[in-house]
């Protein structure tokens, strides 16, 4: 699988910076008949373009997977349901399609040339088997469990996407055989290592090319969760692991990181240690300078160092070999596992000669308190600070006027600041302050489709009626279900009983 980031930073759903707490994936199908995922790319890489925005795109011309927002961001992909969205709790994926198919009515399509869409749609399924895998594994995820990996229309059927036949409809209309058990069949398979799902290249896991042009604080989101998983095994404190990586890898940036996968500066010999558990290959090695502290002074030597296939591999190999080195009979790292104090097990690392740098100790307890790394750790893992944000809304990330750990910091903040809002880290509206007199504005709907309900969510009774394309006049706002704002139409504002998603509305 050849995974490239190219992350939408301009569109609105990347900029608000929502979060999620990853629990399943979602596999869509374009709907057009587009196979180049960077059509898409480039049309939604807009501030303009605010009704979609996905994880990623498969290319129907390659198979190339193109990452579009960081995985843990809530993307907008999959509309709502009767019981809510799926992008607040899963990743969507959107699989591109044949140009040789031309779509009649609703998911119905002709297709002028069956041979080159179903090798398309078998490029597109093998690809997405493997990217599923790959996410699976970072995420912790069962891929045959009960609503973890579900399609669009599954999605519809389970009451949290909106009405679509994604991708099954591709995959019966070409006679393909694909049936989503098949698929998450298949990606299971593909996480214990058999089955085959097409263009594997061997580099299954993350690879740290994907962290090239990642902030900081994202490389932190994307790698902590592997540190957590490789903690469940190891016994090894996911926060000291993790900065060590920071420390020895430039967060996975560095060259030993992004052409050899080795994040720790794992030599091919390691004081002449060997250990059980290694998960290097015994002959993949890449060749680099590097300093070493000698007798008071650095110097440089040229060194050869491990090659790993991925990120997960350098992790596992690091910590085997923490557990397992021995100086004599005598193990280096002695204490190491199962030690719940990072300070301590940071000094039993420094004691038994990993590094040589004097200041190795106080640089990695540093990390870890800049971080709040402990986060990561086992007992810890998901109570990470709370951040509450004072914003006019969610959307409006630009608009921020602080973030306070103390909610009621938040709450004054917003008061002294007519119309702004505390949001917590999922983006719920907690705590309105001082609002300026609304001032009603107009929205464009393009959809023709977009439903008028009598209250501001999805649980509130439907109109029967819809709004159709055209120009509409908002006069209130309200939060509620289903939406990240709902407006009400200048048309029921004797009644306060019209309101529509502002989600499908952009504002003119």
């Amino acid at each position: 699988m050849k995974l490239v980031q190219s992350i939408l930073t301009k569109n609105p759903c990347y900029t608000a910076g929502r979060k999620i707490t990853v629990k399943g994936l979602m596999l869509h199908s374009v709907g057009c008949p587009q196979p180049k995922a960077s059509v898409f790319i480039n049309s939604w890489n807009s501030p303009s373009y605010n009704n979609a925005c996905v994880h990623g795109f498969i290319d129907g011309n390659d198979g190339t997977v193109y990452q579009t927002l960081p995985w843990n961001h809530r993307g907008w992909h999959c509309g709502s349901g009767s019981k809510g969205s799926g992008n607040n709790t899963h990743i969507g994926v959107e699989m591109c399609e044949p140009a040789c198919i031309k779509y009649t009515s609703g998911s119905n399509f002709t297709c002028s040339d069956k041979a080159t869409a179903k090798a398309v749609a078998k490029r597109t399924y093998e690809a997405a088997v493997e990217l599923f895998a790959m996410l699976c594994k970072q995420y912790n995820l069962n891929p045959t469990a009960d609503g973890v990996i579900i399609s669009h229309r599954e999605g519809h059927s389970r009451g949290i996407a909106s009405n679509h036949g994604d991708p099954e409809h591709l995959w019966n209309g070409l006679g393909m055989g694909y049936t989503m058990d098949g698929f998450r069949k298949a990606v299971k398979a593909k996480m214990n290592g058999s089955g085959s799902s097409g263009s594997s290249t061997g580099t299954s896991g993350l690879q740290a090319s994907a962290l090239k042009n990642l902030s900081e604080a994202d490389v932190i989101a994307k790698v902590g969760p592997l540190f957590t998983a490789d903690q469940k095994t190891s016994g090894i404190l996911a926060s000291v692991s993790l900065a060590q990586f920071i420390l020895e890898s430039g967060y996975g940036k560095s060259e030993l990181a992004q052409n050899a996968n080795n994040c720790f500066g794992m030599k091919k010999s390691l004081s002449g240690n060997t250990w059980s558990g290694s998960t290097w290959d015994g002959t993949s090695i890449y060749t680099k300078k590097t300093q070493e502290y000698e007798n008071g002074a650095y110097m440089t030597v040229t060194a050869d160092f491990r090659k790993y296939p991925s990120v997960e591999k350098s992790i596992a190999d690091h910590s085997a070999y923490l557990l397992g080195a021995k100086n004599g009979a005598k193990l280096r790292y002695d204490g190491l596992k199962g030690c719940t104090d990072y300070k301590k097990a940071v000094q039993i690392i420094k004691d038994g000669g990993y590094a040589t740098s004097p200041t190795y100790v106080e640089n990695l307890c540093s990390i870890i308190e800049k971080w709040k790394l402990t986060q990561y750790d086992v007992a810890n893992a998901g109570t990470a600070e709370v951040w509450y944000r004072v914003r006019k809304t969610w959307a409006d990330a630009a608009s921020q006027k602080g973030a306070f750990h103390s909610l009621a910091n938040a709450k004054k903040c917003a008061d002294e600041n007519a119309g702004y809002s505390v949001f917590d880290e999922s983006g719920r509206n907690i705590y309105t302050g001082k609002q300026a007199a609304f001032q009603p504005y107009l929205v464009k709907v393009s959809a023709s489709d977009l439903r008028i309900r009598k209250g501001p969510g999805i649980d509130k009774a439907k109109t029967g009626k819809y709004t159709g394309k055209g120009i509409f006049t908002i006069v209130e706002e309200a939060d509620g279900p289903g939406a990240s704002k709902w407006g009400l139409l200048k048309a029921y504002q004797k009644n306060r009983d019209g309101w529509i998603s502002l989600d499908h509305a952009q504002k003119v």
